[in-house]
């Protein structure tokens, strides 16, 4: 019995120095792995190393690696940078990035914004858009084509004929319409927004108050010409008032000097007539 106990003991001994091999291995290999692996990390690393940066990340964070120069590090974010996609799996958040002409995406076949020369459709970028749509380069997608829209007509306008609407028997009417949608660039263009045709009415006298202009132009011109007949005497006589007396008597002895010469020229003719 006491022999017994024995033999137990030291293979008790033996299992439990072999488990202790197994586990100081197992460190060594980690090490050699991970060298200068530290349990003390910042930044929402798990583990990190000096050279690699973050190795594993704290949960619900995404493990990505960001190169500077030839060398990658490391980082743990809580979301995925531009041009990155974010994927979770049971041991880690992992970003990928995106497409070569994918500015940022939503998963690896599914594009959000494009890069610079590229027009989105349907999750994809495009050198040019596909029939049917056109490019529209501020959102940098493709667009269905915008063709133009126009009101109805209006009812014609009453027939006129120089802004009159009497005095004479044929005019013409007009009849407008509104834009309601202005067109894309390869849309159809807008149409007419305004059509004119004569007409022709029965012929009615005009008032005083509807004239027109040339019937107003008419009339100021008489207007004018009764007030400057009415103005002419009243500066002949503003005229003959400013001779001075000396100058008035002067131009009546002049005028009788005239008619004296003129009596003479009358006696002489009668003369000759009686020999």
């Amino acid at each position: 019995m006491h022999l017994r106990l024995i033999s137990w003991f030291f293979i008790i001994l033996n299992f439990m120095e072999y488990i202790g091999s197994q586990n100081a291995s197992r460190g060594r290999r980690q090490r050699r792995m991970h060298p200068n692996v530290s349990q003390g990390c910042q930044g929402g690393c798990a583990t990190c190393s000096d050279y690699n940066g973050c190795l594993s990340c704290k949960p619900r964070l995404f493990f990505v690696l960001e190169r500077i120069g030839m060398k990658q590090i490391g980082v743990c974010l809580s979301s995925c940078p531009s041009g990155y996609y974010g994927t979770r799996y049971p041991d880690i958040n992992k970003c990928t990035k995106c497409k070569a002409d994918c500015d940022t995406c939503f998963n690896k076949n599914f594009c959000t914004k494009c890069k610079s020369g590229f027009y989105l459709h349907l999750g994809k970028c495009l050198d040019n858009c596909p029939e049917g749509l056109e490019a529209n380069n501020h959102t940098m997608e493709c667009v269905s084509i915008v063709h133009c829209e126009a009101s109805e007509w209006s009812p014609w306008s009453p027939c006129t004929k120089k802004g009159k609407t009497c005095g004479f028997k044929k005019g013409t009417e007009t009849r407008v319409r509104e834009i309601i949608q202005h067109p894309s660039a390869k849309g159809n263009l807008c149409p007419p927004t305004s059509e004119t045709r004569k007409c022709t009415v029965q012929r009615k006298k005009c008032q005083k108050g509807e004239r027109g202009k040339k019937g107003r132009e008419r009339k100021r011109k008489k207007l004018n010409k009764e007030e400057s007949k009415e103005a002419i005497p009243d500066n002949r006589g503003l005229e003959f008032s400013r001779e001075t007396p000396e100058q008035r008597e002067n131009k009546d002895k002049q005028q009788q000097k005239k008619q004296k010469v003129q009596d003479k020229q009358q006696k002489s003719v009668s003369v000759s007539t009686v020999h």
